[in-house]
């Protein structure tokens, strides 16, 4: 609607320019003369020649009386043509003057058209510049309406697209109806919510599908274990070597199981944020317990433990320990040491094996997700243990760090300490 009002009233100013144009240009140079006035100017001149000094001139024209000598005898103004010469260059109006059917002198009309051209040639001038004028401030409104309704909206939306690029679909797009692209924009929005709704339900599908993936695992492992334990029953009771070595093999392939299940359900967190560590206030002493659960196979002697208050997270510290024993039992096979010791406001927990350490170069990038020793090579796992270890210390503020002791790899678990002690 209001573009429509726009280029009415351009086209109604364009119109009123050329037809001032139309009018000046059909404007003659000489304007006809009112025979009746110059009439009159002649019979009062004559009735009045021999008293000129007192004529007056009762016409809106103007003139000059002309003796027959040529000298001035009457003048309505100064400025005028006052001889044949000038009015004939000026193309003014001459008549003769009698006086008792005898030519007594001349009357000389002054032609006042260039005056009166030139007066309504400005009145034009005037009147087109207003018009030009008028269509510039026209232009320029509809420029600013066209710069509100039209860029900046567009821009509005560049400045949204950017931010749903970035991920962030929280911020509604602000919306005005009354433009043009109202609906434009309402689209835009509708699309911002439905990419919200999507995102959700992804999140939601992946955390269901982690936890389906949490329940098999829990699933298949409490089969396993009883298949592991009545194969190590099995062993016992064997009568010959045969049977208890078939028995010890469906105790190693229960193992493995259990290690793939474990490795599957960790594979499973495309970030490792997800993992939630909660830590709290615990005793020392409940630091025991996990050790003992994560070294079944008793392979290491548990020294005493200092009493304090320990700042962590029950289940992520046993997952820890139960990964660095993991990792000994499969990679070393050794005995292994364990010393506790109280330092910079932490407690220490170093486990080290007799299996030889690994290489230098391969010792930094021990924590990284996927990354694996080379004396890996024929064993199964899926590099995630220490990584997983590493993030859990840190989120309970504490750290994780590896070296290679004097008899293999020495693993170095600094828990903290609270801050209630």
């Amino acid at each position: 609607m209001r573009g429509r009002a726009f280029f009415v009233g351009l086209f109604l100013v364009f119109a009123a320019e050329l037809a001032m144009l139309v009018l000046l240009m059909g404007h003659g140079t000489e304007s006809p003369w009112d025979t009746v006035a110059v009439n009159e100017i002649v019979q009062t001149v004559q009735r009045d020649w021999d008293s000129l000094a007192n004529h007056v001139n009762d016409t809106e024209f103007d003139y000059v009386v002309l003796g027959a000598d040529g000298t001035v005898l009457y003048r309505t103004r100064p400025g005028l043509s006052e001889s044949m010469n000038a009015a004939i260059a000026h193309k003014d109006t001459m008549l003769d003057v009698e006086v008792g059917g005898m030519p007594v002198g001349k009357l000389i009309i002054y032609n006042d058209d260039a005056l009166t051209l030139q007066s309504e040639q400005q009145t034009v001038v005037f009147a087109v510049a207003a018009a030009m004028l008028l269509q510039l401030g026209i232009c320029a409104g509809y420029f600013c309406y066209l710069r509100r309704t039209v860029v900046a909206p567009f821009r509005k939306l560049e400045q949204f697209a950017q931010r749903v690029a970035g991920g962030n679909l929280d911020i509604p797009l602000k919306m005005d109806r009354h433009n043009l692209f109202g609906a434009f924009t309402e689209s835009f929005d509708l699309m911002r919510a439905e990419l919200k709704k999507a995102r959700l339900a992804e999140a939601k599908a992946a955390a269901a599908k982690k936890e389906l993936v949490a329940k098999l695992s829990h699933d298949i492992k409490t089969p396993v274990a009883s298949i592991k334990a009545a194969s190590e029953v099995g062993a016992a009771r064997a009568s010959d070597d045969k049977n208890r070595e078939n028995y010890w093999q469906i105790t190693q392939k229960a193992d493995q199981i259990n290690t793939l299940v474990t490795n599957l359900f960790s594979a499973t967190l495309e970030e490792l944020h997800e993992l939630t560590v909660t830590p709290s206030d615990i005793k020392s002493e409940e630091l025991r317990t996990l050790l003992e659960n994560a070294d079944y196979l008793h392979r290491s002697a548990l020294p005493n433990l200092p009493d304090c208050l320990l700042y962590a997270d029950r289940l992520r510290l046993q997952q820890v320990f139960d990964n660095i024993f993991a990792n000994s039992y499969k990679y070393a096979g050794t005995d292994i040491d364990v010393a506790v010791e109280l330092k910079e406001g932490c407690l220490t927990v170093c486990v080290e094996d007799y299996g030889g350490g690994v290489s230098e170069q391969e010792l930094p990038h021990l924590k990284e997700k996927f990354k694996r020793g080379g004396n890996a090579k024929d064993i199964e796992g899926a590099g995630l243990g220490l990584y997983i270890s590493d993030h859990c210390m840190r989120e309970m503020g504490g750290r994780l760090e590896l070296e290679n002791g004097a008899s293999g790899l020495k693993v170095t678990v600094w828990i903290a300490l609270s801050h209630g002690i």
